[in-house]
This record gives structure tokens, sequence and C-alpha cells, in this order.
């Protein structure tokens, strides 16, 4: 009698990068009560679930979007299926929809979740190598523009032991220059948030370049001043002043809750604590790229346990479609109390939804980038 492989990463990792849903599909079937096998994927909005192993077949439904967003298992005993999130890392990819040919029992529910766990980190390493992923994603053909930013992006949401963290971009398949990065190392998280001048693939390129430059800075070790004056260089160095980069660079001790920060321009960072919202109160100093030479310093601020941070660029807090109030004045905040019993990864759709309503149908005159951060630590 054949003996169930212990794992399936053994064969993903020796399977061709486009055809690791395959392998589990088969392995599923093979070695467990499984009638029919399906993998959902989340599209760059966010807001639907797109199937890639049967692509005529229907996009995910409330089960599936419930499973996503709360990113908990889900049984529905009436049909036997079982569904379970795709993440890596705290980046949800999708669901994983199983249908089963008997009661799943909570051993068998923790096998196949090893399994879509094992799936899940081998799709984030072979996105690298295929495009079949990042087609079901795309549900319309981005623009040169918006090809870069999200090449250029970490991902859209990450989590650790002591923190919940999401970002998310608007308008998806036609950007401009917003962008946001992030690294977690040793219990320090650095966080920026970028607006490049101009749009289109020039403003691309823009922060292309100073996302690139404060990346090689902070991977050989140099604080957030030192990248911000790396980052500055860079950018003068190549547009002579003529453009320049509003930047929000953010460093969290994630034991202490102290945030160094070094506020290059038009970025915004708000504290939610309770209900109660304050805006963090900050010396603006040069854009990047500005001038030559241009030198900064850092300035501190404090996180409490429970604290939320959103980080949100112009394209949402000066947003004033048709000669409206700023969204920054009311409407945020409106928008943010509502994401107070939501995850990040749930919250960032929230304002951003909320955005697009204030816009009342208008096109938006810039696109627009908010990060939200859940500082988790318990205090004694």
């Amino acid at each position: 009698m054949s003996v169930r492989p212990a794992s399936v990463g053994s064969f993903l990792r020796s399977a061709p990068p486009d055809r690791l849903p395959e392998v589990v599909a088969e392995h599923l079937r093979t070695w467990f009560p499984v009638s029919d096998v399906e993998l959902l994927l989340s599209d760059l909005t966010l807001s639907s679930l797109w199937p890639l192993l049967d692509p005529e077949s229907p996009t995910g439904g409330a089960l599936e979007q419930r499973c996503f967003g709360s990113q908990q298992p889900i049984v529905d005993n009436g049909s036997r299926r079982l569904l379970l999130p795709l993440t890596t890392w705290g980046d949800r990819l999708g669901v994983l929809r199983i249908d089963l040919t008997e009661t799943p029992t909570s051993e068998l529910r923790a096998e196949l979740t090893t399994v879509a766990d094992e799936l899940a980190l081998g799709l984030r390493a072979a996105d690298k190598d295929t495009d079949r992923y990042r087609q079901i994603v795309r549900r319309q053909r981005l623009t040169m523009a918006a090809e870069l930013q999200w090449d250029l992006l970490p991902g859209r949401s990450l989590s650790g032991e002591r923190f919940q963290l999401a970002g998310q971009l608007e308008p998806a398949y036609a950007m401009y220059g917003d962008h946001y990065d992030w690294a977690v190392t040793d219990d320090r998280l650095t966080l920026t948030v970028l607006n490049g001048d101009g749009d289109g693939i020039e403003a691309a390129l823009l922060t292309t370049v100073a996302v690139n430059a404060m990346r090689n800075a902070r991977r050989s070790g140099a604080n957030i001043v030192e990248q911000a004056e790396l980052a500055s260089d860079a950018v003068y160095s190549r547009y002579g002043g003529g453009l320049h980069v509003a930047t929000l660079l953010l460093e969290i001790d994630l034991t202490g809750g102290t945030i160094e920060a070094v506020d290059a321009g038009s970025p915004r960072a708000l504290v939610a604590h309770d209900g109660d919202i304050r805006a963090v109160s900050l010396e603006q100093q040069l854009p990047l790229g500005m001038f030559g030479d241009s030198r900064y310093e850092t300035q501190k601020f404090q996180l409490e346990p429970g604290d939320r941070l959103l980080v949100v660029s112009d394209g949402v807090h000066a947003a004033a479609p048709g000669g409206r109030s700023p969204y920054g004045e009311s409407g945020l905040l409106t928008a943010l109390r509502r994401t107070r019993l939501q995850p990040p990864t749930e919250a960032v759709g929230t304002v951003i939804r909320a955005l697009r309503e204030y816009h009342a149908g208008s096109d938006p005159d810039d696109d627009a980038v908010i990060v939200c951060l859940d500082w988790l630590r318990q205090s004694a």
C-alpha cells in the first residue's frame, strides 16, 4: 500500500514554475478524499477572486471573499467544501477551494491547511519566473507606468508577531508617481511613502530612481537620514533639480513603538487609538532631489500599544474634486473611523472606496497611496 508523502513541498520544488496549481491539484486528488480543486487569485484591486485552473468558471463568491478577508479557513458542511487562504508572511494571494467527498475532520483540515501554505509560498517564489499568475490577476492592460510601479512594490501586506501592515495604490491600472516601500529586519520596520513629480512613465521612472537609491542605502546598513540623502543626490544628479520626490521615511522600533521620521514632502501620517485620531505633526524638509547635497534630520514620535498608523499621499489628503474641501479635512477621518474593527488589509480598501465615493464619479487628478500599520505589542 502506498504511503502518503509527508509534504507536497518536494513536488512543488521540482515542478515548472507555471504548473504549481496542477501539481497541488493532482496531489490532493491522489492522497486525500478530494473531488475537485480550484485556485482563486485576487485581482490588483483586491476586490474579486479569479479562478486559475478553470478560467471559465465563476469568480469567487461570498464565502471565498469571506475567507480571503478574514484569513481564516471556512467549511461549508452542506457542500463539503473547504476554503483555505493562500498567504505568505501576511501577503494575501487568494483562496484554495477544495471539494471533499467526506466531511472534513480537524486533522484533515490541518493537513490541507499545510498544503495551502506550501502552495502560497511556492506561488510567491514562482511569480518571478512565469507570467501565468500575473495574467490572471490583471483584468485589463496596465499602462507602462503602472507596470514599473507594480514591479517595484514590496507586496500588498506584511505581518509579524508585533505588527500588521498593508498598502494599496489607486488607480491600480494607470498609476503615476505615488509609491510605498517597506522592509523588516531585526525588529525594525522601515516604511516609506513617496509622491513623485509629473505623470505617466516619467513620474514612474523618477520614483524608481528614488526607491532604488533608498534600498541601496538601506541594504548597505544606512539609517533613514543616509537613505534620504543618497536618494536626494541620485535624483538631483539625474534631473538637476527640475524634478523631485516628496517622501516620508519612517523607521519603527517594533519592540518599543518609537518612530524616527524624515519628512521630506507631502505624504501625511495620522495615528488612531480607541476612536481618537490625531495628525502627526512633523517639520517638513525639502523634497528629495530639489537641491544638490541636501541634508536631512530625523524627528521622533511614539506609538502606544493598539495604535493604528495611517500614511497617505497627497492624492488622498489633498484630493478636492469639483472644488470640494480636501478629503483629508473630513472625509479621510470619517473613513478611518469606519476601519476601527478591520485589520489593515481590509482598512486600506475601506479608505480607498470612500475616496472613490468622494470623487462622485469624476476622474481623480492624482494617484493615491494608503499604507496602514497596526502595532500589536501588548502593554505590560
